[in-house]
């Protein structure tokens, strides 16, 4: 057939399909097609058909006019209010900013979200009081104003606090910067304003609401996570990280609500590009239900009269970088140079005013397109849905901040600014009043006052809201940890291995068992915590779908949809959001769960720092396992897997509590006493506490030690001379110290006192916190801190040798009697054994021998000419490079 008559009857062909394609849309509906169409492209790939790949659908919105549900309530109503609550997140950032310039604040992401947060706040976000147990809801952080303008209105806040933004000392007086738990414990649930971490959080939030109900721990079917984020954001590595673990769990308990106002801090977000279009590729791609929500009603017409499809064809290839400018520029411009560029469109749009073309709405500034989209998005089965609304930022700021680059650090507006965004969004300030930028609350029996408390109380109470008082836990005696004080006698084991078997017999309690929740980031088997495979299983909604390979071992690989272990992957930060899911239960499901979070503590705070910040921000509880610590302890893996540093970060973090234990019985005196001041006291603290992969003879408990454990230090051995001096250790490099006692003895009949120092942190806290009494209070006697009561007649020099930077240890310097000798292991780590890597680090025995006796000579303690001895007795080369140079 020649190929003019063949591409003539193609074209007779397709219009024929196409024909019989609107016959089945209109007697089938958009469902039928749906699935008429997925048929016939299955068909097509087994017939060896290639089809085109196209992961992107028109830049159109996904939900047709055809298709939009009934606006319910009373769209005026829900106007006023939310230009009421504009006016009050404007002017809670301007006053503040007028009283103290440089205070901060920002308007413009609210002005963009505005609707999308209030359509939800009217009708779909559930309170706690609803039987569905409540939504739980991450909020864009840098929208707060807006957040706190709604709550001053339903009588939360006073005047007085949003008054006081961003002033909030003394506590209580004002309202914090952003959302943030510790600091508005009864407000805030989640701190979202670390960009990226809303949404991971939000994703295994969603997760382990699954979870809970798998393991029959309370009912979450109906409840919905909810997150908004900012399309700036996405760029965050953590914000589309784990987009594939929601699609692969089928998490339709989750809806992410991306604002797309096309700007980030500094300019465009995609400039060159389609944001929107790049999101729905990426989360089509990873399995994600995605709606557009781009075009307001006012195009709706427009839409319909584009036979040619040119109108179309212009929304598919302008830019964001061109949108905006489209946004700061007259109806004119967008006349010539968005329709002009078709005689057709300049005609389709000849009965419209340059003003109306300006006015020309997105669709995330229409209550009707947002609820249309949620209402789908929360009716929608299988999968978790992302919602992208179009919006500009600073919407209503006009000339002021409007789409414009500057937009975000906007935080003031002069007499005339102010006066058109009253005139524009109709609120009721008098022309006398403008200047004072007043805040506005209409009567309690006003139409809108009524109107959002009935609505707030048919969705079941206002939000957000934290509600922490969970029922206490009861701890197991002091039967479940009674083993560990006695010592393992000459058999050798790590620390690591006795928490396994603390928290197996933990798994095991009758009262407490089903309220652990072990987690792993793909290194149970690395810390020989498989025996908890088969004890306890793996969480999995769908069950074990496969014989695993390994069945027939004691330890195979058991998954199970009421598994208790969640074991997360080669994914720390996944695996700490599941931490804090489950150390903020008692908050958000009135449920007191233990989570403990084992890692290598190397990829511990310095690959996750931001998400345990958030954390301690959270008021989580629970204990972060850091596994197989120390610089020299885990040996062979050399330098990016051995920790040095940890127990210093973890010293910034105030509401944590650190230990790093030698021994299994202060081990489990630090957890026992954990649980109780968490489950019990509910105390608003967690845990950070190193485990070791060194086997070696767990001596038992001595007598009246309990105390010192948990204070941070205690005497652990004794052996005195005519000459003596004061050792410290900690970890395993606890037993070098030992060592080093039993070498100053036996060879240079120099005695010692060895203390165990479980924690330097709380030693330097208790100390900060007595330096202060005092000097708050000349006229007391003062106090001594308990590294002072200690140490009080400790014979000196002090010698303290630490298998991390030799920062730990000197954070209690200042109150040691004397001078303070610090042996540690500043320096990048090398793969070796760990008695060659504690030579190099000068951490080994002999070294903590050599710098007593060094000390002492140089205070002229003993003779200068014993070290020469020394040093060949003990192998030190004083010449030797410093390890932190190599």
């Amino acid at each position: 057939m020649a190929p003019e008559i063949e591409n003539s009857v193609l074209t007779e062909e397709t219009a024929e399909w196409l024909e019989s394609l609107d016959d089945v849309v209109r007697r089938y509906g958009t469902a039928g097609t749906r699935r008429l169409l997925a048929a016939v492209e299955s068909d097509a790939h087994r017939q060896g058909v290639p089809l085109p790949f196209q992961i992107n659908t028109p830049y159109l919105n996904t939900i047709p006019v055809s298709e939009q549900p009934r606006y319910p309530g009373s769209r005026e109503i829900e106007r006023r209010l939310r230009s009421i609550i504009r006016w009050n997140a404007l002017a809670m950032v301007v006053r503040a900013n007028k009283e103290d310039p440089g205070i901060g604040g920002h308007i413009s992401t609210y002005a963009s979200a505005a609707t999308l947060l209030e359509v939800g706040f009217n009708h779909f976000f559930r309170g706690k009081d609803h039987p569905s147990g409540g939504d739980l809801i991450y909020f864009q952080g840098h929208a707060s104003p807006g957040i706190y303008a709604r709550a001053f209105l339903e009588g939360r806040l006073s005047e007085d606090q949003i008054h006081n933004y961003r002033k909030e000392i003394p506590t209580g007086k004002g309202v914090s910067s952003y959302p943030h738990p510790w600091l508005m414990p009864k407000f805030w649930e989640f701190p979202t304003v670390s960009m990226g971490l809303g949404p991971l959080m939000a994703i295994y939030q969603a997760r382990f609401n699954r979870y809970l109900h798998d393991r029959g721990l309370k009912d979450t079917s109906d409840q919905k996570v909810w997150c908004f984020l900012g399309d700036g954001e996405v760029d965050e590595p953590e914000s589309l990280g784990s987009i594939t673990l929601a699609a692969r769990e089928h998490l339709d308990n989750l809806i992410f609500v991306v604002n797309c106002n096309l700007q980030r801090l500094d300019g465009p977000v995609r400039g060159n590009g389609k944001i929107i279009q790049e999101l729905e590729a990426a989360f089509r791609g990873a399995g994600w239900n995605v709606i557009k929500v781009i075009w307001g009603r006012d195009w709706d017409p427009l839409l319909a009269a584009d036979e040619s499809g040119h109108l179309v064809e212009r929304m598919n290839e302008v830019v964001d970088g061109q949108f905006q400018k489209y946004v700061v520029e007259p109806g004119s411009y967008i006349r010539e140079h968005f329709f002009g560029k078709f005689p057709d469109l300049l005609k389709m749009v000849e009965h419209l005013t340059d003003d109306q073309l300006r006015k020309l709405n997105r669709g995330g500034h229409d209550p009707e397109k947002v609820y249309a989209a949620y209402q789908a998005a929360v009716t929608h089965k299988g999968s978790p849905t992302v919602i992208l609304a179009k919006t500009i930022k600073g919407y209503g700021l006009g000339e002021s901040g409007e789409g414009r680059n500057v937009t975000h650090q906007q935080k003031k507006l002069n007499e005339d600014e102010l006066r058109a965004f009253r005139a524009r969004f109709g609120v009721p300030i008098g022309d006398d009043k403008i200047d004072e930028t007043p805040f506005y609350k209409p009567p309690e029996d006003a139409p809108e006052m009524r109107y959002m408390r009935e609505r707030r109380e048919e969705l079941g109470g206002f939000l957000p809201e934290r509600r922490g008082k969970a029922p206490s836990l009861e701890i197991p005696g002091p039967d479940a940890f009674n083993e560990f004080a006695k010592g393992s006698g000459e058999r050798p084991v790590a620390t690591i291995m006795a928490f396994v078997r603390l928290l197996s017999r933990l798994l095991r309690d009758e009262k407490i068992g089903k309220r652990i929740v072990p987690i792993f980031p793909d290194e149970a088997r690395t810390f020989g915590m498989d025996v908890l495979f088969r004890q306890a299983g793996i969480y999995a909604h769908a069950g074990q779908k496969y014989e695993p390979v390994d069945k027939e071992t004691l330890l195979y690989y058991r998954e199970a949809k009421d598994g208790q272990l969640l074991e997360e992957g080669i994914n720390e930060a996944g695996s700490m959001a599941s931490f804090i899911a489950a150390g903020t239960a008692y908050a958000n499901h009135n449920l007191n769960l233990v989570p403990f979070f084992s890692f290598y503590s190397m990829f511990g705070f310095q690959r996750i720092g931001d998400l345990i910040w958030a954390a301690a921000d959270s008021r989580c509880k629970g204990f972060l396992m850091g596994g197989i610590a120390g610089r020299t302890t885990l040996a062979g893996e050399g330098l990016q897997h051995q920790d040095g540093h940890s127990l210093l970060m973890a010293a910034t973090v105030p509401n944590l509590q650190v230990y790093d234990p030698a021994f299994a019985y202060e081990l489990a005196v630090v957890i026992r006493d954990g649980m109780h001041r968490m489950y019990t006291q509910n105390e608003s603290i967690f845990y950070y506490i190193t485990m070791y992969n060194e086997t070696y003879a767990q001596p038992a408990m001595p007598k009246d030690s309990e105390e010192g454990i948990l204070r941070g230090m205690y005497r652990f051995s004794s052996k005195r001379k005519t000459k003596n001096v004061t050792l410290l250790g900690s970890g395993p490099i606890l037993r070098e110290v030992l060592r080093a006692q039993d070498i100053l003895a036996d060879r240079f009949d120099v005695g010692s006192d060895v203390w165990s120092v479980t924690s330097y942190k709380a030693l330097r806290r208790d100390a900060l916190a007595v330096d202060r009494w005092n000097l708050l209070h000349p006229e007391e006697k003062p106090r001594k801190c308990y590294v002072e009561e200690c140490l009080a007649g400790a014979a000196e020099p002090i010698i303290a040798a630490s298998d991390y930077m030799k920062l730990v240890p000197e954070q209690i310097a200042r109150w040691v009697p004397g001078r303070m000798e610090i042996l540690g292991t500043d320096g990048f780590g090398r793969s070796e054994g760990r008695t060659a890597l504690r030579r190099f680090f000068e951490v080994d025995a002999e070294h903590i021998a050599f710098a007593t006796l060094s000390t002492l000579a140089r205070q002229g303690k003993i003779d200068a000419k014993q070290i020469r001895g020394a040093i060949k007795d003990l192998g030190v080369d004083p010449e030797k490079v410093d390890p932190i140079l190599l």
